[in-house]
C-alpha cells in the first residue's frame, strides 16, 4: 500500500509542475485601466399629466407651480408639437421634454377649442423626491 501511496504523491508532484511550467510560458495578461466620468444631465420638467387617445396628447391636468401652470396650460388642451416635432406618440411627448435643458424654452403647439396657439414655456428641472 505504501507503494500506491508514494505513486500517487510523485503523479501530483508532476501534474502540479506541470500546470507551473504552462502557466509561466503563458504570456502575461495586462489590462488597461480606462477612466469614467459619469455625466450628469438634468432633464428638463413641465409639469402636465395628459392621456394620448385618438392620436392626441390631452392634458388631463397641471401641476401647481410648475411652468406649465405659469405658461397657462389648461386641462384639456392638445399638445400637438414640440419645437416643430408633431407628437404622434404618448413617449414621444415625454422624450421631447425629458431630453431638453432646464430654462429652455420650446415653442409648444396647443390646440384649444380648435384654435392653435404657440407657448414657450421656460423648463424647470425634473424635481427630486425626497421622504
Amino acid at each position: 500500500m505504501a507503494g500506491v501511496a508514494s505513486g500517487l504523491a510523485l503523479a501530483t508532484t508532476l501534474m502540479a509542475m506541470q500546470v507551473a511550467d504552462t502557466m509561466s510560458t503563458r504570456s502575461a495578461c495586462s489590462y488597461r485601466q480606462v477612466e469614467m466620468t459619469p455625466v450628469e444631465r438634468e432633464h428638463g420638467f413641465l409639469g402636465i399629466r395628459y392621456v394620448f387617445h385618438d392620436g392626441v396628447a390631452q392634458v388631463d391636468s397641471v401641476l401647481p407651480g410648475t411652468p406649465a401652470e405659469m405658461i397657462g396650460i389648461q386641462p384639456g388642451d392638445h399638445v400637438i408639437s414640440v419645437n416643430a416635432n408633431r407628437i404622434d406618440s404618448a413617449n414621444e411627448l415625454q422624450e421631447l421634454i425629458f431630453n431638453a435643458r432646464p430654462g429652455s424654452s420650446p415653442t409648444i403647439i396647443i390646440e384649444r377649442d380648435g384654435t392653435a396657439e404657440a407657448i414657450r414655456p421656460t423648463l424647470v428641472s425634473w424635481p427630486t423626491v425626497t421622504y
